[in-house]
């Protein structure tokens, strides 16, 4: 498994992705999800997830600068026609391998995160499908995550929005990636970030983080206390009632409680159904 994060922002991107896979408890891999492409007019970034074979055939393609319909990421004239070539060339694996995937009993598995800036337009984020598909981060809607994503949501939920500083944003990644660390052994270090800022053109923050990266052990041991101080600082609850703002056992408007059932009494036993009468005809026989 794997987990990934994209941010779209006023001020740039930052991508985050951890470097585990696994095929089972005891086949376990460092690979790396992150794979950047720069030109003197443009940058991308693409991190992936899903079957490892799909995604390093669909990062081929791209490296080599193969066309897909007459067009590649070095000759795209903005970010959307690159993301198209993306998606293009995870249809070519597609037509390529589904079938012999199916006949293997294994689904066509491939999620990406793509973004970037073509000089001339503004950095942008998008989400890629198995099929080859995508959508857009928006302002309203300016993250993604691929792959064990669910660990690590409350708190960009919580905290991002598109006018959040980089630094501020990296902090939050660093700490959604750490919360998926402690819950999920299929995700782990080392990690590789980069923070693009706006209009750039070039990889001016890029990092690879491990446990002895001072910054992100601060990260990791920090959160871990701060949860646990926020946690103990929350009042307990009231079942009294004597103190009104920590009562819990106010009832709710539009529902009652949960009835309680009991074994019904031994002295009312459930009577048996009663047997209905079968109606019985006379049998006449006439005497010859």
């Amino acid at each position: 498994m794997t987990y990934c994060i994209g941010l779209c922002l006023n001020d740039g991107l930052v991508f985050l992705s951890d470097t585990r896979t696994n095929a089972g408890v005891d086949q376990i891999g460092t690979f790396r999800k992150m794979t950047l492409f720069q030109n003197k007019d443009r940058f991308f970034t693409l991190m992936s997830a899903g079957n490892l074979a799909i995604t390093q055939s669909v990062k081929e393609i791209l490296l080599q600068g193969q066309l897909v319909k007459g067009k590649n990421l070095w000759t795209a004239k903005n970010s959307y026609e690159a993301v198209v070539v993306v998606g293009d060339a995870i249809k070519q694996v597609y037509e390529r391998d589904h079938v012999a995937l199916e006949k293997a009993g294994l689904e066509f598995n491939c999620n990406m995160i793509f973004g970037g800036q073509v000089k001339g337009e503004k950095p942008r984020l998008f989400n890629v499908y198995s099929a080859g598909n995508f959508i857009e981060a928006t302002p309203e809607t300016c993250y993604f995550q691929i792959g064990e994503s669910k660990y690590g949501k409350p708190i960009l939920d919580r905290v991002l929005n598109f006018n959040t500083p980089l630094n501020l944003a990296t902090k939050c990644a660093l700490i959604s990636m750490d919360s998926t660390l402690k819950s999920n052994i299929s995700v782990g270090l080392p990690l590789d970030m980069l923070v693009y800022e706006k209009n750039s053109l070039k990889a001016t923050k890029l990092v690879t983080l491990d446990d002895a990266n001072p910054y992100f052990a601060m990260i990791h041991q920090a959160w871990g206390e701060k949860l646990r101080e926020a946690f103990n600082s929350i009042a307990e609850p009231s079942w009294s009632g004597a103190n009104k703002s920590r009562d819990i056992s106010t009832p709710a408007k539009k529902m009652g409680i949960v009835p309680i059932n009991h074994p019904p009494s031994k002295g009312r036993a459930p009577k048996a159904a009663p047997a209905k009468k079968v109606a019985m005809k006379k049998v006449v026989t006439k005497k010859k």
